[in-house]
């Protein structure tokens, strides 16, 4: 009687370590090896949305072919600056969004001040450069499913 809970015990963790290892996902194929199901899984949200927003197509076809023009650093650095973008909280997009708007019409060493300026500027600053230089909210932003 005393080897029967030993042996179930030792069956349920064989059992576990076998999900375990199974559970470790397989690397995918390349794009060509993929079958037609997945390659379909992949490209469904993007068809639905080219069809769902017909005003967006012009944004979404740059967007493609701006990122086919990157090079792998480039998008990696990019695919990291949308992971912190995510993260952040509402306010802080507000204020990326605002930084970024201004940003991109200064030169790099107008762009150095900025920032530094920015680290030495108190809350209610921050506000008053945001209610300056903001950038107006697009429609997309405004939409409630977004």
């Amino acid at each position: 009687m005393v080897r029967t809970p030993r042996l179930f015990f030792l069956g349920l963790l064989l059992a576990s370590g076998h999900a375990w290892a199974q559970s470790a996902p397989a690397p995918l194929p390349a794009w060509e090896k993929l079958t037609p199901e997945q390659r379909e899984a992949l490209i469904a949200p993007v068809r639905d949305r080219w069809n769902r927003e017909p005003d967006e197509r012009g944004r979404m076809m740059e967007r493609a072919q701006r990122w086919q023009a990157l090079t792998p650093e480039q998008r990696a650095q990019a695919r990291h600056g949308m992971k912190r973008f995510e993260g952040m909280s509402p306010d802080q997009r507000r204020q990326a969004r605002a930084l970024y708007g201004r940003m991109k019409t200064l030169t790099p060493e107008q762009r150095a001040d900025l920032r530094e300026q920015w680290k030495k500027m108190t809350p209610e600053q921050r506000e008053a450069w945001m209610r300056d230089n903001a950038p107006p909210p697009r429609d997309r932003d405004r939409r409630p499913d977004r």
